[in-house]
């Protein structure tokens, strides 16, 4: 029951704006339609355990509470933030009760990844059992973050952060709530929707400041005056958690991919979510190695100099010489030939064991060492025609491989004519041995 005192406080505009129905949720389409597994659970009125995983401000606690009445379940809230394991236990012991009258109980744990691997695993004997339903909300991968116990009694839904149009259906309903227009143009608008960066929650907030601005005779706020009244929502980056994996994937990926524009994009989202310029510098490099390699040589030099650019110039003048880096390995021809041949080379060398080299290539400083062999049929390559010998550098007995393949792109081109080469010189010189 409400007190006289709490039902004269006014209720923030986010709370006032909660959906009480399903259908009022925006920008959760996919979870919906025919097939959505809301839908299924609206028509079977029945909800199992469910990770909610989604950005801030996506809906998650809403949708939680609104399972709650589709079952006709008692709800139960904690945040894993400001709870323990005596609170867990008084909820499971109210569950109990309610269960020995035939009454059923949703737990919604918020920031479930919080929790600790024994306190996730105290939920599944009353999560096996039927005591409680539970509905764990998280803005973290629940692949790395959550017990594979857990995930696997439960279905996992991904919430995503809110689009333009959601953003816009959600301030026409607190422009209909207060019973009058944001003053706003069109362009500011626009801007606040952006300032909220896909967060429902944090877009009411600053809604809720400017319709409490005092009449104004200037007209509705430009994009200026509109920057000096609220603030814009800080990027969601966690150098530690899925958004870093996520923003360096999408920028490794771009310059793979060779567009300059959306890895200048995803570069940029590093910087304003305040990751280390030098952490992109190195992922920086170990691109030009990995997916460029030597179909462009230069490119691990132009790495090289823009890190040591911006380690002797600093923030901000230093990030352009990274953004020129990304630019030019972006557009620079693409190889993976030197990479997949170190690779498949370290596997043999594992697989191969203690292989000793063939002894017309091994030094003999000792007259043992001549005695038994050492050196023994070894050619100068210098000495010989084209300066190509020919011989096998492999261990004897094992079948000579070709790990690096180099591609038609850039200037492993030139390099590929050289493997040919030297195989054409190497198949005539053998041709040569065995007719001699």
């Amino acid at each position: 029951m409400v007190s006289l005192f709490e039902s004269q406080v006014a209720r923030p505009l986010a709370d006032r704006l909660r959906p009480r129905k399903l259908v009022e949720v925006v920008g959760q389409d996919h979870l919906f339609g025919d097939d959505g597994p809301l839908t299924r659970m609206t028509q079977t009125r029945r909800v199992p355990s469910v990770i909610l995983w989604g950005p801030p401000g996506c809906g998650k606690t809403t949708l939680a509470r609104l399972m709650a009445d589709i079952a006709d379940m008692a709800f139960e809230p904690l945040s894993a933030i400001f709870s323990g394991v005596a609170d867990l236990r008084k909820v499971f012991e109210r569950a109990r009760g309610r269960r020995s009258t035939g009454a059923s109980t949703l737990l919604f744990v918020d920031e479930i990844h919080r929790f600790n691997k024994a306190q996730q695993d105290s939920f599944l004997p009353y999560v096996e059992d039927g005591t409680i339903t539970l509905i764990g909300a998280t803005t973290e991968n629940p692949s790395f973050e959550l017990n594979a116990a857990l995930l696997s009694r439960s279905q996992v839904l991904v919430l995503k952060r809110l689009d333009d149009p959601a953003l816009e259906e959600l301030l026409k309903r607190s422009e209909a709530e207060m019973g009058f227009d944001l003053p706003l143009t069109d362009e500011a608008r626009i801007t606040l929707r952006a300032m909220a960066d896909g967060d429902g929650r944090y877009l009411l907030n600053m809604a809720e400041e400017l319709f409490m601005l005092p009449a104004s005779d200037d007209g509705p706020l430009g994009v200026a005056e509109l920057s000096r009244v609220v603030q814009k929502r800080v990027p969601i980056y966690d150098k530690g958690d899925d958004s870093h994996y996520n923003l360096i994937s999408a920028l490794h990926k771009s310059v793979r991919g060779s567009d300059p524009d959306a890895a200048l994009y995803w570069f940029n989202r590093m910087l304003a979510g305040g990751e280390d310029p030098k952490y992109v510098a190195r992922r920086l490099l170990r691109m030009a190695i990995e997916d460029i390699g030597l179909a462009d040589p230069q490119a691990q030099q132009i790495c090289l100099g823009a890190w040591q650019s911006y380690e002797r110039m600093g923030s901000p003048e230093g990030e352009l010489a990274l953004g020129q880096a990304v630019i030019y390995l972006a557009l620079a021809p693409k190889s993976n030939a030197g990479y997949n041949a170190y690779n498949r080379s370290a596997k043999i060398a594992r697989d191969t064991g203690s292989l000793t080299p063939p002894a017309h290539i091994l030094n003999a400083p000792t007259k043992l060492m001549k005695e038994i062999g050492y050196g023994t049929g070894y050619a100068y390559d210098h000495d010989q025609e084209d300066g190509f010998s020919g011989q096998n550098y492999f261990p004897e007995g094992m079948r000579r491989q070709q790990f690096y393949e180099p591609v038609e792109r850039g200037f492993e081109r030139d390099l590929r004519k050289r493997v040919d080469y030297f195989a054409r010189l190497r198949r005539e010189r053998q041709k040569r041995g065995s007719e001699d």
